[in-house]
């Protein structure tokens, strides 16, 4: 009777122990991961610790603008690549194509974003916020030059690149400054003697090693991965552009220097060829660029 009663007990145990388990699953299933769906669909979807690291800290970005209003879009050209094989899909899907996380957990080093000057100001509040969410922080900053060959002017910095650490994932945010050409433009990434070359791999940086000139995009908020985000409407235009965007800076001061020389014909027929002779190479350039023709300078006074 002794030896029953054992056996009654173990299997009580048993039991008890398998419904506590089955509710522990319940609980697990039908609350936590809606309460926070996001993350661990995330961490589900990806490949490795290291995908979802790439996730999470993206993520941890786009909340750190958001909270400041800073608009930004993405011009990662990884990431751009990947997104335009499914552009049609994204377009259609409001939640996105894939519930796994196939575009922010691809391997690389960085995620880059762009934002426009005139969209926003230089907070301290912002740095201040990223430095308590674990981000490490770095500034870029060079000299104007739409400035250069302004004598009182010419030296003034702006801020051209930033870039936030944390964890094993950087993200690259690109300062986009419009011209004067109605065109958007980002300077060189140059460190100063006392910056850490170490931060990161710069090397491996999309952006930056030389200025490049782009025409404004039109942009698309879709959500991929479960992130809202802007993109380029036209992914592939833009990638196109990144093949031939580097920019060449007028040499302000030689110019100066030649026109103190051979002054500039300021006569009405002249201003008035200048003026045509511009408008045509607008509207050439415009016609070729919608047919999607290739072309360059060969010769002549612009390319001189």
């Amino acid at each position: 009777m002794q030896k029953i009663n054992k056996n009654v007990v173990l299997a009580l145990l048993s039991l008890t122990s398998l419904v506590f388990l089955l509710f522990q699953l319940y609980y697990y299933k039908f609350y936590l991961s809606q309460k926070n769906g996001a993350v661990f669909s995330k961490v589900r979807g990806s490949q490795s610790g290291q995908d979802s690291t790439r996730w999470h800290v993206v993520r941890k970005f786009l909340g750190l603008i958001s909270s400041h209003n800073i608009p930004v879009y993405l011009i990662d050209p990884l990431i751009l690549g990947l997104i335009d094989k499914d552009i049609e899909q994204i377009r259609s899907s409001p939640d996105g194509p894939s519930p796994e996380c196939k575009y922010f957990c691809a391997p690389r080093d960085f995620t880059t974003f762009a934002l426009l000057d005139k969209t926003w100001k230089p907070e301290v509040g912002l740095f201040r916020t990223a430095e308590k969410m674990g981000f490490q922080w770095l500034k870029i900053i060079n000299k104007d030059p739409r400035l250069d060959g302004m004598d009182d002017l010419s030296g003034v910095e702006i801020p051209l690149h930033y870039i936030f650490k944390l964890a094993s994932h950087a993200i690259h945010l690109v300062v986009f400054y419009e011209r004067s050409g109605n065109y958007l433009w980002h300077g060189p990434l140059r460190l100063k003697q006392h910056m850490d070359r170490k931060f990161v791999p710069f090397r491996k940086l999309h952006f930056g090693r030389y200025p490049g000139a782009y025409e404004k995009p039109e942009l698309l908020l879709v959500s991929i991965d479960d992130l809202k985000v802007q993109i380029p409407k036209n992914p592939s235009s833009f990638l196109e552009e990144t093949s031939h965007s580097r920019f060449l800076e007028c040499r302000y001061r030689e110019a100066r220097a030649f026109f103190q020389l051979y002054p500039d014909d300021a006569s009405l027929d002249a201003v008035e060829f200048r003026k045509k002779a511009k408008s045509l190479l607008h509207l050439a350039a415009l016609t070729l660029n919608n047919l999607g023709v290739k072309f360059w300078l060969s010769s002549g006074t612009c390319l001189g």
